[in-house]
């Protein structure tokens, strides 16, 4: 089936890709909402319209377009992707040994309706030591990353477990797009 992805992420692009979705990648700039003073959920999911919407406006939506964002909470603090690997290190450090939650919200726009759905999962550092840490770092997989790791690369070694979808932490869950893709009827039943 095609859809339109609106993410740059290369995670994403995979992730659609192994489901058997012919994803066509379209990317415009969009500024996204940071802050304090916004609940994550509705934060993610402004954000995961918003990619959309502008695609849409622009291609319109014979097609099925998806968006997505994602996010990092913990302690009520919403940790995007570091720009610097100091940034970086404040935020492993405040997961390091800690549980967390990533929010992942969803958005598909087809004929004319929209659908948008958040899936929250439980992440659990183990302890690291700050030379654990700062060699993380120094791979380089921090920057385009929210919360400043990958589980699917060399950050899987950071994690003690998980509670919920694998695929939410990388940044796309999987079973809720394929639910919401038959829901807003661009997919049709059966895999």
């Amino acid at each position: 089936m095609k859809i339109v992805l609106a993410s740059a992420s290369p995670r994403r692009l995979e992730l659609v890709k192994q489901i058997g979705l012919e994803p066509q990648v379209i990317v415009r700039e969009f500024a996204e909402l940071e802050g304090a003073n916004i609940a994550p959920k509705e934060l993610v999911e402004a954000n995961a319209e918003g990619k959309g919407k502008i695609v849409v406006a622009e291609i319109g939506d014979a097609t099925p377009v998806v968006s997505a964002d994602t996010i990092v909470v913990i302690d009520n603090n919403i940790l995007g992707k570091p720009k610097t690997n100091e940034e970086a290190k404040k935020m492993l450090t405040k997961l390091n040994g800690n549980e967390h939650e990533v929010f992942t919200a969803v958005a598909v726009f087809y004929k004319g309706k929209t659908l948008v759905e958040t899936v929250a999962t439980k992440v659990e550092f183990r302890l690291l030591t700050e030379t654990e840490l700062d060699s993380y770092i120094a791979l380089g997989e921090s920057l385009d990353k929210a919360g400043g790791y990958g589980i699917q690369g060399q950050g899987a070694v950071l994690i003690e477990k998980i509670n919920g979808s694998y695929d939410n932490v990388v940044g796309l869950p999987l079973a809720k797009l394929y639910t919401m893709l038959k829901q807003i009827g661009g997919m049709e039943d059966g895999l």
